[in-house]
C-alpha cells in the first residue's frame, strides 16, 4: 500500500446473487433507544446473508444478548469469508446514495491509514476527528474488532474540496466502470449503487487530487488564519468513535508486530467512505441546546455576567461576530458576541453553559436537532440557545482553529441516511 492517508484497498463484496435488502444494514449507533427497529431488521435478515450478523447494534450493549452475539459474529465472519464474500475490488468503490429528498450523495470507499489519524487532544495529523472523542465509548466497540477477521465500514469522512477534484470526476466516468451493486436498502434506507474503480490511471488521479488537497499550499490558501500549520486532508464526518476504536485496536496490535509487519499489516487501515463536504447532497445542520429547570431571565443575567467576566462583548442584535437566539417560554432575543471565546458560536455557548451548570445544579441540558421541537420545548418551560445555520466551511475552520468541534455541534442528515454496512475487508492478514 502507498503512504497516502486514504488509499486503494482489497474490498470484498457479496456474491452477485445476494440481495442488498437485507445484506446491507444501518450503522450500529442508530436507533439505540428504539429496539423495535433492530427487531424488524433482525426479522428481515433472519436466515439470510446480512451485515447485521457481523456487527453489534449498540441497542444490545449491556444486554444478556451481548456475549452470545459476539460469539455468533465471529462464527459468521468465518462463514462469510468462505461462502458469501466471493467478489473482490482492488481499488475503490464509487458510491451513489439516493437520499430521502431525491438528492444523490457521492462517495469513494477506500482505506484510511490509521497511522495518519489520531484522536488525542492537541494532535494534528492529516486525518482528524470532527468532535471530541469520549474514550469511554471505545471499549464496547473494541470487543467487536479485537480478533475479528473482517471489518465493514460506516465511517464517513469529509474532504474540503470546493473545486470538486476528488470524487466528482470519478462520477463523470461511472458509465465506463464495472457496476458491482445496486438496489434498495432495508427499512426506508433509500437506493444505493456502487462501481469498481480499479483502472491505474483513475487510481493515480485520485492519489493526485488527494495529495493536492492535503498540501501545505492548499492548506494555507484555505485557512490563512492557520498559515504554516500542519495540513488537514480529511475530517471524520460520522463514525468518530468507530474510527477511534479501529485506531485503538491497531495501536494494541502494532506493539506485538515487528517493524516490517507494522508497515503492511491490513489492520493498519480501516475502510471508510469519503464525501465532499461541498456537495449539495451533504446537509449539515446545527444542534441546538435546551436548558431545563431554569428561568429565562436568570439565564440571560448569568450570560451577561459571564460575558463581562470573559470580555466576550455580548449585545442585543446580530451585528457582531457570533449571533444566536435565546428563547424562553414567553420571549426570544437575538444576541451576539463581539469577542467570542471560541472559533464557533456553539463553542462559546457551550463554555457559558458549562459555567452556568456548575452554579445551578438543578439545571439539565439536552441537545436537539429540530428547531420546531426546540420551540415546543420552550413553550413547556425550556430555555433554548438556537444556533445559527451551520456553514460547511465552519466545520473545517472549527477543526483547524479549535482542534476539534464541541460535542453535538452538527448532524449529517436523517438517521435513515447514515451509511449502511456494505463492503467488507479482511483485517487479519490471512486469505
Amino acid at each position: 500500500m502507498s503512504e497516502a492517508c486514504f488509499t486503494a484497498a482489497d474490498i470484498l463484496l457479496p456474491a452477485a446473487g445476494v440481495p442488498l435488502d437485507p445484506w446491507a444494514c444501518i450503522a450500529v449507533d442508530q436507533f439505540t433507544s428504539q429496539p423495535e427497529y433492530w427487531q424488524r431488521a433482525e426479522h428481515l435478515a433472519d436466515g439470510k446473508p446480512s451485515t447485521l450478523h457481523i456487527v453489534l447494534p449498540e441497542a444490545y450493549l449491556g444486554t444478556p444478548q451481548e456475549a452470545e452475539r459476539l460469539e455468533s459474529i465471529r462464527r459468521t465472519m468465518e462463514e462469510y469469508r468462505k461462502s458469501v464474500l466471493t467478489r473482490k475490488v482492488h481499488g475503490y468503490v464509487y458510491v451513489e446514495r439516493t437520499q430521502m429528498d431525491g438528492t444523490v450523495r457521492q462517495g469513494l470507499v477506500g482505506a484510511v491509514d490509521l497511522d495518519a489519524y489520531d484522536y488525542a487532544k492537541g494532535s494534528k495529523p492529516a486525518i482528524r476527528p470532527s468532535e471530541s472523542t469520549v474514550v469511554e465509548r471505545i471499549p464496547p466497540r473494541l470487543k467487536v474488532r479485537r480478533g475479528a477477521t473482517l471489518e465493514t465500514p460506516h465511517v464517513m469522512m469529509l474532504a474540503d474540496d470546493p473545486g470538486c477534484t476528488l470524487i466528482e470526476p470519478i462520477g463523470e466516468k461511472k458509465e465506463q466502470l464495472r457496476k458491482v451493486y445496486e438496489g434498495d436498502l432495508m427499512l426506508n434506507g433509500g437506493h444505493i449503487a456502487g462501481w469498481a474503480v480499479e483502472d491505474p490511471a483513475l487510481l493515480a488521479q485520485i492519489d493526485s487530487a488527494l495529495n493536492a488537497l492535503g498540501s501545505q499550499e492548499a492548506f494555507d490558501a484555505r485557512y490563512p488564519q492557520a498559515k504554516g500549520g500542519a495540513p488537514l486532508t480529511l475530517a471524520v464526518g460520522d463514525g468518530n468513535h468507530s474510527l477511534a476504536s479501529a485506531k485503538a485496536c491497531w495501536e494494541e496490535l502494532k506493539k506485538t508486530l515487528p517493524p516490517e509487519q507494522q508497515l503492511t499489516h491490513p489492520a493498519r487501515w480501516c475502510l471508510a467512505e469519503v464525501c465532499n463536504v461541498h456537495s449539495p447532497a451533504i446537509e449539515i445542520e446545527p444542534i441546538h441546546r435546551v436548558l431545563f429547570n431554569v428561568d429565562c431571565g436568570a439565564v440571560l443575567l448569568a450570560l451577561i455576567a459571564w460575558s463581562d467576566s470573559h470580555a466576550a462583548g455580548i449585545c442585543f442584535g446580530d451585528a457582531k461576530q457570533q449571533s444566536f437566539t435565546l428563547a424562553g417560554p414567553h420571549v426570544a432575543n437575538v444576541l451576539s458576541f463581539e469577542h467570542p471565546v471560541a472559533p464557533l458560536t456553539v463553542g462559546t455557548i457551550d463554555a457559558f453553559i458549562e459555567y452556568f451548570m456548575t452554579r445551578h445544579i438543578e439545571a439539565r441540558v439536552d441537545y436537539v436537532h429540530d428547531e420546531p421541537a426546540v420551540r415546543a420545548l420552550c413553550r413547556q418551560g425550556g430555555v433554548a440557545f438556537l444556533m445559527p445555520p451551520f456553514e460547511k466551511s465552519d466545520l473545517f475552520k472549527g477543526i483547524v482553529m479549535g482542534g476539534v468541534l464541541p460535542r453535538k455541534t452538527f448532524s449529517m442528515g436523517h438517521a435513515e441516511e447514515k451509511r449502511y454496512y456494505m463492503e467488507c475487508r479482511n483485517i487479519l492478514g490471512e486469505e
